[in-house]
């Protein structure tokens, strides 16, 4: 996949896609990542990006002839691709639209500034907006950054484990399990016995018992869209967790019912 990012900070982004996977999936080639400085497609000999907005009010807004120039450089005409803008204004990242995007050949990421980019540029070029969360950055390349990062690990070959995307926290709505590993007692603190007892099948339904109670405790709300398998869902409510995600999923019901 080729990453071409839009910025008027381009060395903003070496230090980081120089470390981790990033850096060994650039190395063997399974992403690509390009930086386009945004103020080499200014218009002036002072490589003037922003201008005061009109109507007046604070801040500069981002001009629309260098964007679209920039736009219009970057996109490869020959391969299936998504314009996006890296905007507060945007809907929220999540591990679904990383999945969704994982699944273009280019993504153009556009990072913001100042007060936002000119509406016309907008609406002329942009695709769509991504938001990593409610608040402000002084400016989108630590959101693209973010994009980068979550949608280059789902490729094929980036990560060392080809199950490690596929069991993260949010692959399927819910939060990880707790990770145990060497020494098997810690300042008095053992690691529990079913992870050490090799069996597989016992520490499969520790697991999702863990992953349940763990989600129900920090982020129960995720549990109004997750399915478990009848396996999962007679494993639940032996433990007598489930009683608390059909609630759940009851209330999100009533919620959705009560907005149509």
């Amino acid at each position: 996949m080729l990453f071409s990012v839009l910025t008027i900070f381009p060395d903003f982004f070496f230090s980081p896609l120089q470390e981790g996977i990033i850096r060994r999936a650039l190395r063997e080639g399974k992403v690509e990542i390009e930086l386009h400085n945004i103020r080499d497609y200014a218009l002036d000999k002072h490589r003037m990006t922003d201008d005061r907005p009109f109507g007046g009010g604070e801040g500069m807004v981002m001009k629309p002839e260098p964007l679209a120039a920039c736009v219009r450089a970057a996109v490869r005409p020959d391969c299936s691709r998504r314009v996006i803008l890296l905007s507060p204004r945007g809907e929220r990242f999540s591990q679904t639209q990383a999945e969704r995007l994982s699944g273009y050949e280019q993504l153009v990421l556009i990072c913001g500034r100042y007060e936002g980019v000119d509406e016309r540029f907008r609406d002329r070029y942009v695709e769509e907006e991504l938001s990593i969360g409610d608040y402000v950055l002084t400016g989108g390349e630590l959101a693209a950054l973010v994009v980068i990062d979550a949608v280059s690990r789902l490729l094929p070959g980036v990560l060392g484990c080809s199950d490690s995307a596929a069991k993260d926290s949010f692959s399927r709505g819910l939060l990880k399990h707790a990770q145990y590993t060497r020494p098997q007692v810690f300042e008095e603190m053992a690691a529990p016995e079913v992870l050490l007892s090799g069996d597989h099948a016992a520490i499969d339904r520790y697991r999702l018992v863990e992953s349940v109670r763990l989600t129900l405790a920090r982020r129960p709300e995720l549990l109004a869209s997750v399915r478990f398998s009848p396996m999962e869902e007679k494993i639940l409510r032996r433990e007598g967790i489930y009683g608390q995600i059909e609630a759940i999923a009851n209330r999100a019901q009533r919620v959705s019912g009560d907005a149509d």
